[in-house]
């Protein structure tokens, strides 16, 4: 699942200005600067603050950022509601926190509500595009590694700029913090199952 430096996700099914008051109270109880979350979620002060205050679109990685710097779990900035699942934690089929991207990849967050991960599940859903195909796959990049599993659809993975095609039950894992990206080919949708690995900062969640 690239997270796109460009930020291209947005949230969805989700209150946008709760969730910017969740974040605000969490930095102020925390006595954050918006440099330090600045720095934490790679942008300059002012992008932060327009992020915070609502003149600027929230997307899912701005939110995922501030989640680790604030030392809680994604799930609570987007829900308010704090994991609390321990030992597993079962979401059924089309269930999950839904979120979607602008370039059209849907997101389903598929263990919210497990506490103390140390992984993020998703399935995305990534629309055919015949102009994707013909273009050169924009490449991506976040901390730590990404485990990739086609469940339908046909996928094809640029990782530093070398192309592979998957097929369905073909994994590809990797160090998303080098430059990485993937579109749907063959004329359909392509369905993955996407396990997001990050470091964590010292004393984060």
């Amino acid at each position: 699942m690239a997270e796109d430096k460009k930020d291209l996700e947005t949230v969805v099914d989700a209150n946008n200005d709760e969730i910017r008051h969740r974040i605000r109270a969490l930095r102020e109880d925390l006595d954050l600067t918006m440099q330090e979350m600045a720095d934490a979620t790679g942008r300059s002060v002012a992008e932060y603050a327009a992020q915070e205050s609502g003149e600027a679109d929230l997307t899912f990685t701005f939110i995922y950022k501030c989640a680790n710097k604030l030392g809680v779990d994604v799930t609570e900035l987007l829900t308010g509601e704090s994991p609390h699942l321990k030992g597993f934690s079962l979401v059924r089929e089309g269930e999950g926190i839904p979120i979607k991207r602008r370039a059209g990849f849907e997101y389903l967050h598929k263990a919210p509500l497990l506490s103390k991960k140390l992984a993020e599940p998703f399935v995305v859903t990534i629309p055919y595009s015949k102009e994707a195909e013909e273009e050169e796959i924009h490449l991506s990049y976040h901390k730590g590694q990404e485990l990739d599993y086609v469940i339908s659809g046909h996928l094809r993975f640029s990782y530093e700029g070398v192309l592979t095609d998957l097929n369905p039950g073909d994994v590809v894992m990797y160090d998303s913090g080098r430059g990485h990206g993937e579109i749907a080919i063959g004329g359909e949708p392509c369905v993955i199952l996407a396990v997001v690995m990050e470091p964590h900062e010292e004393g984060s969640r």
